[in-house]
């Protein structure tokens, strides 16, 4: 189940899954009730934090996200990464799901040597063992498009890392919770790998 949140690149991400699940159907909806019966659910989302999470509240998303989040495989893509933070400091300041430990920070834009957005293809270092990296090689590339970052307070939930100026998580995990801040449905053989990977995921850390 693809949750449609209204941000952005759902079309792509569900093509991308169905690619790698042809027998698999690839359900989207905003329906609490719909998503709740769901075995599995991506959080997908472009754009901004407060608009995202705006969406969340306006369909009555937040019990059924959390319950997900307790219950079932999930994988966050981008903004559905930041949102399971405490707190962003976009928009002025949005609380999140305060799954992770950590705020969302803006890439400093002090820092002449980087543009903001970060925009393009960057490696991403696996900091643990987890079965969405199988036969996802270390280092391997994917597509970035984001303006800010996850700081996570505990090095346990950080699955992956990437260098733009500073290090920071691109990749949190945790029980049946993954998430990532670039896109996956963009980033090719890994990134179709990764979603893969999850589709055939029980939400277990073998």
């Amino acid at each position: 189940m693809v949750v449609d949140f209204g941000t952005g690149n759902l079309r792509s991400v569900v093509k991308a899954l169905q690619q790698v699940a042809p027998k698999r159907k690839i359900k989207t909806s905003f329906d609490s009730e719909i998503i709740s019966l769901a075995d599995q659910i991506v959080m997908p989302g472009q754009g901004a934090m407060g608009s995202w999470m705006a969406a969340m509240y306006e369909h009555d998303l937040h019990d059924v996200i959390q319950e997900a989040l307790n219950t079932k495989p999930v994988l966050g893509i981008c903004l559905g990464l930041q949102a399971l933070y405490e707190s962003s400091e976009e928009d002025n300041g949005v609380e999140g799901l305060s799954f992770f430990a950590g705020k969302v920070k803006r890439f400093p834009s002090s820092d002449k040597n980087i543009k903001v957005p970060h925009m393009g293809w960057n490696n991403v270092a696996q900091c643990q063992a987890h079965p969405l990296w199988r036969d996802v090689p270390d280092n391997s590339r994917f597509y970035f498009v984001h303006s800010y970052y996850p700081e996570s307070v505990d090095s346990s939930d950080v699955a992956g890392e990437t260098n733009y100026g500073i290090d920071f998580t691109a990749a949190a995990a945790r029980q049946n919770v993954f998430a990532v801040q670039f896109h996956p449905e963009k980033s090719q053989h890994a990134g179709l790998q990764l979603l893969r990977n999850f589709v055939e995921w029980d939400g277990v850390i073998h």
